[in-house]
């Protein structure tokens, strides 16, 4: 089975900075794989906060992941800032999927790249709600290219 190849820097419409800290490293000396998730969820949900798209008390509307999966091409190592794009690859009735890259200083390629899918749901009754077309405006703004 071929493995999809992996999106390009100039692919990601959305950028935030990450510094790596020290208790990222594991016993193999990198950062662990399991880091990169709080990566993912830290910048989507900063995004969607700055965006409008959640206030985390208040909104009606919540994401909860239902799929994230990432795959590694190296490693990245303490002490090292790092840039990670991010978009959207697919809007649903009730969910979105996002794709993430993350960037060594001055690297076209990705060190690695995952997914994240949030399906939207209503607060109280933790039952899929249908993306408003207001959200659904701001979501198509981050669509990926391929």
């Amino acid at each position: 089975m071929e493995q999809a190849k992996f999106f390009q820097r100039d692919a990601y419409p959305q950028w935030t900075k990450i510094q790596t800290h020290w208790a990222d490293n594991d016993v193999y000396g990198h950062v662990n794989n399991a880091v990169h998730f709080r990566w993912f969820d830290t910048a989507i949900n900063g995004w969607l906060i700055e965006s409008g798209l959640l206030q985390i008390g208040e909104s009606d509307l919540i994401g909860l992941v239902v799929e994230t999966g990432c795959r590694y091409a190296e490693a990245v190592c303490y002490p090292e800032a790092i840039d990670l794009g991010f978009g959207i690859s697919l809007v649903g009735r009730t969910s979105v999927t996002y794709r993430v890259g993350v960037f060594r200083k001055r690297s076209a390629s990705p060190a690695a790249e995952g997914h994240f899918t949030h399906v939207f749901v209503d607060r109280i009754s933790r039952r899929p709600v249908a993306l408003p077309d207001s959200a659904r405006s701001i979501l198509a703004t981050q669509m990926m290219r391929p």
